[in-house]
């Protein structure tokens, strides 16, 4: 009498063999809107790239080039023979640093006492500093202009500075990371007979760390990349960051576009690179503000 056994299925083997469809076809279309939003993002400054590189072709043609024609250096060279870019790159840098040293102190000062100390309308100053988050820059240029004149600061680096200092993103991310810090930590500090200035210069400002470099990055990105505030406040070209002096003397190239795009991606090459060396801190800096 013959028996016929059936094997026994291995079901892990079996779960390994069966497409789960829907799983690969959700994870195939997320991917798909992400190579969708890079290639948006990133078309932008390839354009300037390849028309900065060319020296050849129509640059308004369509569809626009995506290689360089006859690539070259030339119009980068005409670029920085035409305008004084060494000096725009020193006003930007000290415009970028006093503003990511300013930001720093301000919203770290800020935020402590609206995350630590309890104190009437603590919630209503909060919520207000978060509204003004709704409202477009440009809103406050007429009031921020009318100050800066009257405190006789047009035309100088304080005039462009101090009114960016306090800004909400700032204030919230230093908050949310003040917030983040055990209580049991700043309660001993007190016990020990800490001051609530040696509380925060020694225990909170280091253990927020993370939080104060993205600050920094995010800031340095704003600072360095502005340029309506800054044509707005300066009126001597010798003082231009680069971003208006590159842009407010693109009369001298006549109708070069090419040189134009040039001098546009050496205003964007400095702090791009620097934000791609440093988007680990920037994004672990935010782990801590999202709850």
């Amino acid at each position: 009498m013959s028996h016929s056994a059936a094997l026994p299925r291995d079901p892990a083997a079996s779960r390994r063999r069966a497409i789960h469809w829907p799983q690969l076809l959700s994870r195939a279309a997320h991917y798909l809107v992400l190579i969708a939003i890079g290639l948006i993002t990133v078309y932008p400054f390839w354009w300037t790239l390849v028309t900065a590189l060319s020296t050849e072709g129509d640059v308004f043609a369509f569809p626009p080039a995506l290689l360089p024609a006859a690539p070259s250096l030339a119009n980068f060279a005409e670029a920085i023979t035409s305008i004084d870019i060494l000096k725009f790159y020193a006003n930007s840098l000290a415009i970028t640093v006093l503003t990511v040293a300013g930001t720093l102190l301000v919203s770290a000062l800020a935020a402590y006492p609206l995350a630590r100390m309890r104190f009437p309308g603590r919630k209503l100053v909060f919520g207000a500093i978060l509204a003004t988050m709704i409202l477009p820059s440009e809103v406050n240029f007429l009031v921020n202009y009318i100050t800066v004149s009257k405190l006789q600061l047009t035309d100088t680096y304080s005039g462009v500075v101090l009114p960016t200092l306090a800004g909400a993103v700032g204030i919230f991310l230093m908050k949310q990371a003040f917030e983040a810090i055990p209580n049991d930590l700043i309660d001993a500090a007190r016990v020990d007979g800490a001051s609530e200035w040696q509380i925060f210069w020694k225990i909170m400002l280091p253990l927020t760390r993370p939080a104060l470099a993205a600050l920094t990055i995010l800031t340095t990105v704003t600072a360095w990349n502005q340029y309506i505030w800054p044509s707005i406040v300066m009126s001597s070209p010798d003082k231009f960051p680069l971003s208006v002096g590159v842009l407010y003397l693109a009369g001298a190239f006549s109708f070069k576009t090419r040189v134009v795009a040039a001098g546009a991606v050496l205003t964007i090459l400095p702090i791009l690179i620097v934000f791609l060396l440093t988007q680990r801190y920037f994004l672990r800096g935010f782990d801590g503000a999202v709850k």
